[in-house]
């Protein structure tokens, strides 16, 4: 018996729902209904130096004025931080994660400085000797814990140039079917912060292993995404599930629907009169003219 699909959609609590989410949204929910399956909805507030529960009530309202339905409760992130940590100390234990004593305009600059540019650039760095990581600990200095891509190569040894994952849907580049996941193309991210505690590659692994998703569904943007979080699965001895990418709807500029470019909240839809059915059509409207 083929297992059923599961997926979600996992917004951030941090501003109005618009139309490129009510695709998203959408073609999850669409998913899991046509094949029987289940569909969660996840809220990511781990930030929570930006997240509002005032924007995740409205996000509820907005879901469910689409005629979304989800299981409950729902997953909440901010409850569950003890198990992001586990899994840092589980990568600390094996030796794959350093602490990282550069600030954001530290690495831009290092970047920028790289042979090729900072086109063809990605960070990559190492602990610092015992003694300088010591003194400055000592000294109460900030740092992020990053992911070492040359110790994630040594751990896995063959393995790590054999990763692949599934692509069901297609990624910014017509990408299908069977990817190498070539991490190095991200560098060595930042897993942890003081200012925002885990981030957002580490959290998604394991809550999509922890929830059963079977089937990624999300915005092709996120594509890029997918290679380093295949590598954190096998580190993590965390399964792999199926990503099915969608385009992203585009406004007449052009450019990502987004609330920066002026792209209308759903709440304002729906307070002009608009029904989920009209959302839908915009949407249909917006993708036949991508």
């Amino acid at each position: 018996m083929t297992p059923a699909l599961v997926t979600r959609f996992a917004p951030s609590p941090t501003g109005e729902l618009h139309l490129g989410h009510a695709f998203s949204a959408l073609t999850a929910w669409d998913a899991a209904f046509a094949a029987g399956g289940r569909f969660l909805l996840r809220i990511e507030d781990i930030d929570a130096t930006r997240a509002r529960p005032v924007f995740e009530a409205q996000i509820l309202e907005d879901l469910a004025w689409l005629g979304i339905r989800w299981e409950t409760p729902v997953l909440r992130q901010s409850e569950h931080l003890a198990d992001y940590h586990a899994a840092l100390e589980d990568l600390a234990d094996k030796g794959l994660i350093y602490r990282c004593f550069r600030t954001r305009a530290d690495v831009a600059s290092e970047i920028t400085r790289a042979p090729h540019g900072p086109s063809a650039a990605v960070f990559t760095g190492a602990a610092l000797p015992p003694d300088a990581e010591a003194e400055r600990l000592s000294r109460g200095e900030a740092f992020a814990w990053r992911l070492s891509l040359t110790a994630a190569r040594r751990w896995l040894g063959p393995a790590y140039d054999a990763l692949t994952f599934q692509e069901a849907g297609r990624g910014p580049a017509g990408e299908q079917g069977t990817i190498r996941a070539e991490p190095d193309r991200l560098g060595d991210i930042v897993l942890a912060r003081k200012d925002v505690g885990v981030a957002y590659h580490l959290a998604v692994v394991v809550d999509d292993a922890r929830q059963g998703v079977s089937h990624v569904i999300r915005g092709c943007d996120l594509f890029e995404a997918a290679h380093i979080q295949r590598l954190l699965q096998a580190l993590l001895d965390l399964p792999t599930p199926v990503y099915r990418h969608h385009p992203l709807l585009l406004g007449p500029d052009g450019k990502r629907l987004a609330k920066r470019n002026g792209a209308p909240a759903l709440r304002a839809l729906r307070d002009a009169g608009e029904t989920a059915e009209d959302v839908r059509r915009r949407i249909a409207d917006a993708l036949a003219a991508s």
